[in-house]
């Protein structure tokens, strides 16, 4: 940012003498508005009154800076008044008190005040010659990434690796010989369609492309080679995706960069040289400029000025103490959170920043306001700029001094902008009046826009491509001059000092300091789950307590310590399981932690330190919970050592289960793999913490001096009996071991978890754009998450394209519809008033967002509903569409003069949110042609900002998904936000077409330029707080308008050629009406204008003769079974295209069978004695649990993706809830069922089961798969858990009760150990349960297939068998111990399809009755 840039550069340069050129006392800085060798010299503030809003004014009493030349450098700032020290809205009052409210001021002062001691500004010049981008890639249906291609793609792999096949891939130019020379001290647009390589230029000059990626060049910042400083941290990459922790307010997001960067480190050792060199001079600086620099300098724990200033200047002041938010946690705008992506990178000490369309979102006013902000830093400090836009409005255009424009991956023009339109002249394509020049230079390049541009009538026109361009470039005048400027040596000798060689801006010790401070707000912002966490601990501990009940058990015998063990062991793999969502919270800020690492914000190991360092004191808590509610109500060994070591144990196992899945997430990197990834420790005896774990616990309960009475079978004791039975050490050392290695595998597992964060990177998965069929001559387009961006375009020949989509675009809007007007009249909107304003002393209870509007929309006429940010744009067209959930409607809206009825209303209305949320693995190709998206018929969608579409093919695909439902009104949300000039206009094409064959279309707009704006028919333009100031008609190019406003005296008039959307914007604004002493909305309506809208709404309210009012016979369009088949092919689709979960999993059963296999090894037909019939049902049981938690918790990553997208179509009425979920629920079957055969096939051989065939197919369990008992358990966990999902809005939530569920299912049914021989179950016998438990058997859906999958092997087997208690058949030992008769096959079944069926009918009832997003 320009003052941590500014002061970091300045203190190196002054410990070189040779940079102090400037003598003194010439301190006369020039003016910002000075020409730059080729800047436009144009005045930035030109139409512009001051903004209104957040940003405050001037006025107040002035700060007493002290003068520079008295003493230290913070002597000043500690003689101010402490009140005002803390007040930084003070300071930078003063600091921002100009006409235009911006920097411009500041950054000037600050500049003089260098310059009148002789301290010059450093500089970085960035070069980059005959550099070449380009990938090896699959085009077509190869591509896709289905579970075919998946498999294929990881044997190609190996069989290339072992050379024993050659790649077959398609070689992809990216960016193909681009040359170029990015100057300090000038403002640098890049531009350029999409796929011209603009993101991928971007990334090469930060050093951040993919490793996939193949590059050749040279790439050099002052002359130096990437790798001979670093590069990170000289330039900031402003990426297009925003990833932010959403519980992290605006502010705090701002703080913690500002700390890891040093925005405040330094200032008082540059400030002290600045100071004592004042001082020599005699020269008292302006007590503004040495307040601010001071106030700046002094570094505070929480928040500094920097971060106010940077909060000021992107206006995110108003939003500063709102969370940033995620996809299901309300935050702050989509505009909003791209400033704070962009203020995250610059508040940092960097000279160079590249940023990658940073105006997506914003208004033209507000993107104007960053853009001067950034242009008067980049004047007055020298720095390096190259910004990527979409659609720059003219003024900002104006901004800029040079432009790059890219097509192709070819740069076709690089040059000062006040020159480009006379070059372009000059190759037969002249501007047309009242088109923007950004606009026009995006779409000559394209083979459907050029023809329109070409100037010369009396020559026919023919196409000329990008690389003709390219090509005429180089031999005109401004690539002469290019090229020698790249042949000449770096004039700028300063490298050793501007470029940094360390990665790191601050010391190790406060970025850790840092981190910490981040952690412990993370961990407040959270308490809910780590409450909710510690409530199921004791919830889980009381069952277990009133299972286990001390009055019920007593240490006398071999048989009641088993009971003893086994709930010491549930303990254990309570503990364990306890640990769980450490995974999944460590996944979800993966994506951050990347970007901040890559950025060097902090190494790896002061992310991962206080992870570890915090969970201490709650693996503490959950310790001491467990422990003093289960350990004396059980009745374990009394003594108080032997307490607190139990407490000690468990601490030291939740520690280490922390570490396991924090590591595991590391490593995974990806929640459905994740899913699969399980502690098979548990198996592998001698490595597992588990074992070692047991043996602490149970030496500890079992040496005591209660279990020392002789047993009656044999000259030991009992509890020595009981350790020997089970392979379990006697000797008391074991508890320490068994403490030791528990805190070793803890201090191991995280330190793999430091080690994965630092070397693995996220996971990438390129992504093709397919032609609609071979040879077909399309666009082939190519997206690689090379951070997210499509990188490449290959151009063929297209002939015909156009007039075929044109046909197939009108063909789409011929099917009948009824044309409808919609009215409303004094619509208010209210909401109940946040608790942060009623801490602030507002004494009503409802704040109002919509302050009687009205209005009307009509068919065959485009609508803008247009207003600076918080207007309420958005807010009136919910409400009108019936989308808020929550809230106060007031006021009148009618249907063609009938009143409007939601439930029919959906049906005849379409909504184009300004979120793109679509299925990521569909098709486009059911919507292609209304939007132009053809030649990417058969791409995927993917996932935003990762893979698949672009953002603007996203976002027309949007809008094409509500075209294609045929409605008769349309609300549109920003249709042309993230859009480039060429796609906007594309999509208000096929809008502007919709309009005209009657439908009702109304769209609200941020940033539209002149063609866009006047594409509108009719405008509604509101104001802050949701009031009108105009409706009514725009007229031809906007005049009807324009002379509404110009009649108002003393509004600023338009000028000749302006943008009339900007000029309208500006002459309105809050601080327009304080200027002038005028209320817009109040002389709204007093205008003929407000009348004329009253009498028309008048006339449209009444209905017309013969209609009635819309009714149709069902809610949806559809019947229920033809919504069912539609969306169970659609989920067939997206199961297919998702290998990461499905062929991951069925690997990973696979995996699991074998091991499973080895482990019960031909234990199958053993059956002498009750131990065996006992390790017998452990293996039945453990077989059923397995792959019935796998199911259930990697099942939740998939719905949870698909809910957001079940919302929007919901909220649409595409279909019921309960079609949805019935598909859903049949789509894991087949799955399920391959599933349950591997496991079966594999397992069921190798532990020697009997060989009967029926016994296969009717027995097996949710693990164990060998029938259709257990297919029916394992469609329960994944529908189970799809429940979770559906029930709970925070994201980690659901995947809490999944470990908490199945140990419930442990605690009844389970067994204690897999690697001993007590495998019967952890409250064992069935007599034992306590009969206010026993209900409980009942209800459990484990219980029920072990009873069919027991019985249906052991129940018909009367081999005689004796054990300690009994002396009978094995089907009287079932009989006896468990209650199982033969038979009960059938009786299984059935009570396993009712569970089915219920969980079933409450995942569809869930998701019909709850949704989480608010609005």
């Amino acid at each position: 940012m320009p003052l941590a840039a500014t002061r970091r550069s300045l203190f190196f340069l002054r410990k070189n003498p040779r940079l102090v050129v400037r003598p003194f006392p010439n301190s006369s800085p020039p003016s910002p508005d000075r020409d730059r060798g080729g800047g436009n010299g144009v005045r930035c503030g030109r139409h512009r009154p001051p903004r209104g809003g957040g940003c405050g004014g001037g006025g107040g009493k002035q700060e007493e800076g002290g003068g520079g030349g008295s003493g230290p450098a913070l002597g000043g700032l500690r003689r101010l008044p402490s009140a005002k020290r803390r007040s930084h809205a003070v300071v930078l009052r003063h600091a921002l008190a100009t006409s235009e409210l911006d920097n411009a001021n500041l950054l000037h002062g600050i500049k003089a005040r260098f310059d009148a001691v002789g301290l010059e500004v450093p500089r970085v010049e960035v070069r980059f010659q005959n550099l070449t981008v380009s990938t090896d890639v699959h085009v077509g249906r190869r591509a896709l990434p289905t579970l075919v291609n998946f498999v294929h793609d990881i044997a190609e792999r190996i069989l290339i690796s072992s050379h024993l096949l050659r790649p077959d891939k398609h070689k992809l130019v990216i960016l193909d010989d681009v040359s170029g020379v990015i100057k300090p001290g000038r403002m640098t647009l890049l531009l350029g369609p999409p796929a011209s390589g603009k993101s991928t230029l971007l990334l090469a000059l930060a050093d951040k492309l993919d490793s996939q990626l193949k590059k050749s060049g040279e790439v050099a910042y002052n002359g130096m080679a990437l790798d001979q400083f670093c590069v990170q941290r000289t330039s900031a990459y402003i990426s297009q995706t925003d990833n932010h922790i959403g519980e992290l307010t605006v502010r705090e997001t701002l703080d913690f960069a500002a700390k890891c960067q040093g925005a405040s480190e330094n200032w008082q050792e540059c400030l002290k040289e600045l100071v004592n060199l004042e001082k020599e001079r005699g020269i008292r600086p302006s007590p503004e400029i040495d307040a601010f620099m001071k106030t700046a300098s002094f570094r505070r724990e929480k928040h500094n000025l920097v971060s106010d200033y940077v909060l000021r200047v992107l206006g995110l002041d108003i939003c500063a103490d709102t969370p940033v938010g995620s996809d299901m946690e309300r935050g702050v705008s989509g505009g909003q959170k791209k400033r704070v992506t962009t203020g995250e990178m610059i508040i940092g000490p960097r000279k160079t920043l590249l940023m990658d369309e940073i105006s997506t979102g914003l208004d033209s006013s507000t993107t104007f306001q960053i853009v001067n902000c950034m242009r008067n830093f980049v004047h007055e400090m020298e720095a390096t700029v190259l910004m990527s836009l979409l659609q720059p409005a003219p003024e900002t255009f104006e901004l800029f001094d040079d432009l790059i424009l890219l097509s192709e991956g070819k740069i076709i023009y690089q040059g000062p902008i006040k020159h480009v339109v006379d070059y372009f002249k000059s190759l037969g394509f002249s501007l047309p009046p009242r088109k923007g020049i950004a606009d026009f230079l995006q779409e000559v390049t394209s083979k459907k826009d050029q023809a329109q541009y070409w100037s010369d009538q009396s020559k026919q026109h023919i196409f000329v491509s990008a690389s003709e361009m390219a090509a005429v470039f180089k031999e005109s005048q401004y690539g002469t001059y290019l090229e020698a400027n790249l042949s000449s040596s770096c004039g700028n000798k300063d490298s050793a000092l501007v470029l940094p060689r360390s990665k790191f801006a601050v010391p190790k010790f406060s970025l850790v300091r840092a981190c910490f401070a981040r952690e412990l707000i993370l961990i407040s912002r959270n308490r809910f789950l780590y409450t909710f966490r510690t409530c199921q601990v004791a919830f889980v501990g009381i069952i277990t307590s009133t299972l286990f009940l001390r009055t019920r058990l007593h240490p006398v015998d071999e048989q009641n310590g088993n009971l003893y063990l086994a709930c010491l062991f549930f303990g254990l793999v309570h503990m364990m399981f306890n640990g769980f969502t450490e995974m999944t919270m460590t996944i979800s800020r993966l994506p951050v932690f990347y970007k901040q690492r890559d950025n060097f914000f902090h190494p790896a190991w002061a992310f991962s330190l206080p992870n570890w360092i915090l969970r201490i004191p709650y693996s503490f808590i959950e310790a001491v919970v467990w422990s003093c509610v289960v350990y004396y109500t059980v009745g374990f060994a009394p003594t108080v050592d032997r307490f607190f070591r139990f407490m000690l144990l468990l601490f030291s196992i939740h520690q280490m289960a922390l570490g396991l899945f924090r590591m595991m997430g590391a490593i995974a990197r990806d929640m459905t793999i994740a899913r699969f990834i399980k502690p098979w420790w548990d198996w592998a005896y001698w490595i597992s913490p588990l074992m070692y774990a047991q043996r602490a616990v149970s030496v500890n309960e079992f040496s005591a001096s209660r279990w020392s009475k002789v047993s009656v079978s044999g000259n030991m004791t009992v509890g020595t009996n009981i350790l020997i039975s089970h392979s379990l050490p006697t000797d008391d050392h074991w508890f320490w071991i068994g403490v030791g290695v528990l805190l070793a595998y803890s201090i191991f597992f995280n330190i793999m978890f430091t080690l994965a964060l630092a070397f693995l990177n996220p996971l990438r998965k390129p992504q093709s754009m397919v032609p609609s069929d071979a040879g077909d001559g399309r666009d082939v387009h190519i997206n690689t998450d090379s951070n997210k961006n499509t990188i490449g375009e290959i151009y063929e020949n297209n002939d015909g394209f156009e007039g075929q989509t044109e046909c197939k675009s009108k063909k789409g809007m011929i099917l009948p519809f009824q044309p409808l007007t919609m009215t409303f009249h004094n619509v208010n909107y209210y909401v109940n008033m946040p608790k942060e304003m009623q801490a602030k002393g507002v004494p009503e209870k409802r704040l109002q967002l919509l302050s009687e509007v009205s209005g009307i929309f009509r068919p065959r006429v485009l609508t803008a509903l247009v207003g600076a940010s918080g207007s309420g744009k958005t807010t009136l067209m919910d409400v009108l569409a019936g989308r808020k959930t929550g809230g106060y409607i007031e006021g009148d809206i009618g249907i063609s003069g009938h009143k409007k009825e939601q439930r029919t209303f959906a049906r005849i209305a379409g909504y184009v949110e300004q979120n793109d949320i679509h299925s990521p693995q569909a098709f486009v190709e059911e919507v292609m042609a209304l939007v132009e998206l053809d030649q990417i018929r058969y791409a995927l969608v993917g996932k935003q900002g990762l893979t698949g579409l672009s953002t603007e093919q996203r976002k027309r695909l949007t809008i094409a998904v509500e075209l294609v439902a045929n409605p008769s009104i349309i609300f549109m949300d920003e249709p042309t936000s993230g859009l480039d000039a060429r796609a906007a206009a594309i999509v208000m094409r096929t809008v502007r077409n919709t309009v005209d064959t009657g439908r009702t279309v109304v769209c609200t707009i941020h940033q539209p330029s002149i063609d866009i704006f006047e594409a509108f028919d009719e405008l509604l333009l509101l104001k802050r707080g949701g009031r009108v100031i105009y409706g009514g008609s725009l007229g031809v190019n906007s005049v009807d308008m324009i002379n509404y406003f110009q009649g108002i005296p003393r509004v600023v008039p338009i000028t000749e050629g302006y943008n009339p959307a900007t000029w309208m914007l500006e002459v309105t604004t809050q601080a327009s009406e304080e200027r002038l002493g005028i209320d817009f909305a109040t002389v709204y309506k007093n205008s003929y204008q407000f009348r004329n809208v009253e009498n028309l709404i008048v006339e449209l309210s009444i209905p017309a003769s013969g209609t009635e009012p819309l009714k149709f016979s069902s809610e949806f369009s559809q019947n229920g079974l033809t919504q069912f088949m539609v969306c169970l092919r659609k989920q067939s689709l997206v199961y297919w295209r998702s290998p990461e979960y499905n062929v991951v999993r069925l690997f990973f059963t696979s995996v699991a069978a074998i091991i499973f296999g080895s482990i019960f090894w031909n234990v199958g037909m053993k059956r002498e004695s009750t131990e065996d019939i006992l390790l017998i049902m452990g293996a039945l049981y453990a077989a059923c649990l397995f792959l019935g938690v796998n199911n259930a918790s990697s099942v939740q990553p998939v719905v949870s993706v698909e809910r957001t997208v079940y919302y929007r179509e919901r909220a649409a009425n595409m279909y019921s809830s309960f079609p949805y979920a019935a598909a859903q629920g049949l789509v894991e079957i087949p799955y399920i069922a391959v599933q349950t055969l591997i496991f079966g096939l594999i397992t069921y051989f190798m532990v020697n089961y009997e060989r009967n065939i029926s016994k296969f197919f009717v027995t097996r369990n949710v693990s164990n798969p060998y029938g259709l008992a257990e297919i029916l358990m394992l469609f329960q966990s994944s529908t189970h858990n799809a429940i979770g999902i559906s029930l709970w809005k925070i994201g980690l939530v659901p995947y809490l009760h999944v470990p908490y569920f199945y140990l419930l299912h442990v605690l009844w049914n389970g067994g204690s150990r897999l690697d001993t021989y007590s495998t019967h179950g952890i409250c064992g016998i069935l007599s034992r349960i306590p009969g206010w438990w026993i209900w409980f058997y009942y209800i459990c859906p484990v219980a029920w297939t072990l009873r069919g999958v027991i019985t249906s092997q052991l129940g018909d087997v009367d081999t005689r068998i004796v054990g300690p208690g009994f002396d009978g058949t094995v089907h009287e030992f079932l009989q006896q111990n468990l209650g199982f008769e033969q038979g009960m096959t059938g009786a299984t079944v059935a009570v396993l399809v009712a569970f089915s069926v219920f969980f079933f009918s409450i995942y569809a009832i869930s998701i019909k009755m709850i949704n989480f997003q608010r609005r």
